[in-house]
């Protein structure tokens, strides 16, 4: 976990912030952790930031927290430790507003390694008032997806959230869930057990000190986390103003697809996932061979049935208009690339180095160019 002290830097930074925050990201980014706790204890941070955590910045339970989160068989991973899960939380990097920074630690109680659990994850997400329909459509989804070694995502509520969890675990599969609060907390109560059998084959995770109580601007908080640790988020049974719409605008945001299930015309709990569908927000899914087609390439399900996709089918938003908008032979630079998708040149260079990652793009002197389906081909080539 990086050497003692640093350790203890990032746990006090992340009781002392409790949540996201732009400024703070950057601070630590240009000084590292160390420095700006220093910082922050001493009160001589300035400006906005500097006044909104002078209030909290004798919360110094740093040592404390680290002995409660070991004695529970947890540890706290912050951007130091071989699993941090950079990738995921990449995108993060390229959006505005003070509310959509990367979380500066994240507290993890379980055995396995955070970044190898997300390599291949959905998230499962839908209304706490979850219908008999929807719990059972959210069983079959998730048991199915675990089974093919998928891990499941979710955020511990009542309704789709327990239903998700519950049916990995049950078929010996892996899940995830993000809290709002500390994960010495069982929150709700009611899941105190469950959340107990999630950490004992998967992990429970949040970017909350322990100690710390849910509260709602925790709960739109912790919906970026899901979203974030997630290849894709998928929305079960949603209300028109729901927690599970909100996930799945922070989906978009970051580039993830987004799909929903759609429900009864008549049914007040899939208002939400039939107007995403209708209004184009999301992909229409009907199981877990729809939401693989949406959210992975080639993939043998049930190690009998392939499920034949194309690798661009995973790209969305403006991923896919900046690589729709490269030509099938030659190269363009990142100017160009706005010009022709319409996507703002800051946003065209945050997203291009993720399309190389994952191999639908490569660059050389020339600029910019397509490599046909993400193989790392370049388009035009026989191989």
């Amino acid at each position: 976990m990086g050497d003692e002290k640093r350790t203890r830097a990032w746990a006090y930074l992340s009781k002392v912030l409790q949540g996201p925050n732009r400024a703070l990201a950057d601070l630590v980014a240009e000084r590292g952790p160390v420095e700006t706790a220093e910082v922050i204890r001493r009160g001589a941070l300035n400006g906005e930031l500097g006044t909104r955590l002078t209030v909290r910045a004798h919360l110094d339970s740093a040592e404390r927290d680290l002995e409660m989160i070991a004695a529970a068989g947890g540890r706290l991973v912050s951007p130091d430790d071989p699993e941090w899960p950079a990738w995921q939380l990449l995108p993060f990097g390229r959006l505005d507003g003070a509310d959509t920074a990367p979380p500066i630690a994240l507290w993890v109680l379980g055995r396995r390694p955070l970044d190898e659990l997300v390599e291949r994850s959905v998230a499962l997400v839908g209304t706490r008032a979850a219908s008999a329909y929807g719990e059972q459509v959210t069983a079959e989804i998730a048991g199915d997806l675990a089974v093919d070694g998928w891990t499941i995502v979710s955020g511990a509520a009542f309704g789709v959230d327990g239903a998700a969890h519950r049916a990995a675990l049950g078929v010996g599969g892996t899940t995830i869930a993000v809290l709002a609060c500390g994960v010495d907390r069982s929150y709700p109560a009611g899941h105190a057990r469950l959340l107990q059998s999630v950490a004992a084959g998967g992990l429970v995770v949040s970017e909350y000190a322990p100690g710390t109580t849910p509260a709602k601007h925790r709960f739109l908080a912790r919906n970026r986390l899901v979203a974030g640790l997630s290849a894709g988020v998928v929305v079960v049974e949603a209300g028109w103003r729901s927690g599970a719409r909100n996930t799945a605008a922070w989906g978009r945001k970051l580039g993830r697809p987004v799909a929903a299930v759609p429900g009864p015309v008549t049914s007040a709990a899939s208002v939400g996932c039939n107007r995403m569908i209708r209004d184009g927000e999301a992909i229409l899914v009907a199981g877990a061979r729809d939401v693989v087609d949406v959210v992975g390439p080639l993939e043998l399900f049930d190690g009998h049935e392939a499920v034949v996709t194309r690798d661009t089918d995973r790209l969305t938003g403006d991923m896919l208009l900046i690589y729709e908008a490269l030509p099938a032979a030659g190269s363009q630079s990142a100017a160009e690339l706005s010009e022709t998708s319409g996507v703002p040149l800051p946003m065209v260079r945050a997203l291009l180095p993720l399309l190389e990652l994952e191999g639908f793009v490569g660059t050389d002197d020339t600029g910019w160019f397509r490599l046909r389906g993400g193989t790392g081909n370049r388009s035009g080539t026989v191989t």
